[in-house]
């Protein structure tokens, strides 16, 4: 399911963003720069500085997450089910990696995601006929002035 190709574009992309609910059901989105492939099956990131999402998760553990190429405007929505690890040889595993990739933000838990679903996410742009490079080279003017 979670595919080498989806492992790589979530490696290059540094911002995703995981959408949770809260127990009085108002929704909470929040940005995250470590969402990992780890299996074919699960997602992974930190718990950085993500209290609201870290107690949503306990109360609810379904999630969404929303990873987009912001040049090319592409990128994937999974959806799945949370669980928070903390101390156990995978938590050490996984912060390994992290560690090993530079991230050197204090890490209080680790997110695992069990996938249920994989969807591509498109600009409407493309639907005008409008190339990725077009697109691509749009976006790049756009940042370049900023």
């Amino acid at each position: 399911m979670i595919t080498s190709e989806i492992k790589d574009f979530l490696n290059l992309q540094k911002l995703g963003y995981v959408a949770t609910v809260a127990s009085d059901g108002k929704p909470n989105i929040s940005p995250k720069g470590t969402i990992i492939g780890w299996d074919s099956q699960t997602l992974a990131f930190a718990d950085i500085r993500s209290p609201d999402t870290m107690k949503n998760l306990k109360d609810n553990p379904s999630v969404e997450i929303n990873v987009i190429d912001p040049l090319i405007r592409k990128g994937y929505l999974f959806q799945g089910t949370a669980k928070i690890i903390e101390d156990e040889l995978l938590y050490q595993e996984i912060l390994n990696y992290y560690r090993d990739n530079g991230i050197k933000s204090p890490i209080n838990s680790i997110v695992l995601v069990d996938v249920s679903n994989i969807s591509d996410v498109t600009s409407p742009l493309y639907d005008l006929g409008i190339s990725e490079d077009e697109i691509k080279s749009k976006w790049q003017k756009h940042f370049a002035n900023l």
